[in-house]
């Protein structure tokens, strides 16, 4: 009876035992799945969102031609015809990077799955899942940006960095696929050729933000006539614009400090992070 007794215990912790294991495995063929498509999920949700913020772009400067006129038309068309070029170039690199993302991991798979790869280099995965996202979010702020600033209701400055950011982005993909591609490929020439562009768009919407500033400010210098000002008005309105530039040179170098300060505590626990 007890020999029995003890059997039937061992018995049933072996079956306790097999369904745990077969859990293991459920689990462990979904991470396959999973890891074997993350990538070209991620890269095509980034190409949407490009696709999505350019027909946004073309949907707010149909409804600036519509809307204004004069000066106001001309700051719309050159700040959202920049950006339709810079979403156009971005479109481009992440197709490229997507056809030579396939080829890395296609020539160094060695025998094994596209997941096998991506778990030998999982911190060049998380690189490159990283930089995809940022340049998809990148995007869709550009059309909000862009979007107020052509209204009337944002900064040019905030377009500027928003574009640049985009650039960033771009360049930290091109980066990952700089470290494991062939530099014979002929992807990764393309890669590089488009990155070029990408760098030469964002500049023309720098420039073009810069120009429609220095327009726009301009603009508003005629609407003042200071030949009409006495010059007790001129030595107040001269202490008042000196006041205004010290508080802004003074919210400058603040700003400046906190950037500095959130960069040195960011990229410090990305270290600590990665090295764990």
């Amino acid at each position: 009876a007890v020999v029995s007794t003890q059997s039937t215990g061992v018995e049933g912790r072996t079956q306790q035992l097999c369904s745990v294991l077969r859990d293991v495995a459920k689990l462990c063929a979904k991470e396959e799945t999973s890891m074997d498509n993350i990538v070209d999920q991620e890269m095509a949700a980034t190409a949407a969102a490009i696709n999505e913020a350019a027909a946004k772009i073309q949907e707010i400067q149909n409804a600036t031609r519509q809307r204004y006129t004069g000066l106001e038309l001309e700051v719309g068309e050159k700040i959202l015809g920049s950006c339709t070029e810079l979403m156009a170039c971005v479109r481009e690199l992440i197709l490229s990077s997507a056809e030579l993302q396939h080829e890395i991991v296609s020539s160094g798979q060695v025998g094994g799955t596209a997941t096998d790869f991506y778990k030998r280099h999982s911190r060049w995965t998380e690189g490159l899942l990283s930089a995809a996202k940022a340049v998809g979010w990148g995007a869709s702020a550009l059309v909000s940006t862009a979007d107020d600033v052509v209204s009337g209701t944002g900064k040019f400055e905030q377009l500027e960095v928003t574009s640049h950011e985009i650039a960033a982005s771009t360049a930290q993909l091109v980066a990952a696929s700089r470290v494991k591609a062939d530099k014979d490929s002929r992807n990764f020439v393309k890669v590089m050729g488009t990155s070029k562009s990408v760098a030469n768009a964002t500049a023309s919407v720098v420039a073009a933000s810069k120009q429609c500033m220095k327009l726009t400010e301009e603009s508003k210098l005629v609407a003042v006539d200071y030949s009409q000002l006495s010059a007790v008005q001129v030595k107040r309105l001269d202490m008042e614009m000196q006041v205004k530039i010290l508080e802004l040179e003074n919210q400058l170098t603040e700003e400046r400090r906190r950037l500095t300060t959130m960069r040195k505590m960011h990229y410090h626990d990305d270290g600590t992070s990665n090295g764990s």
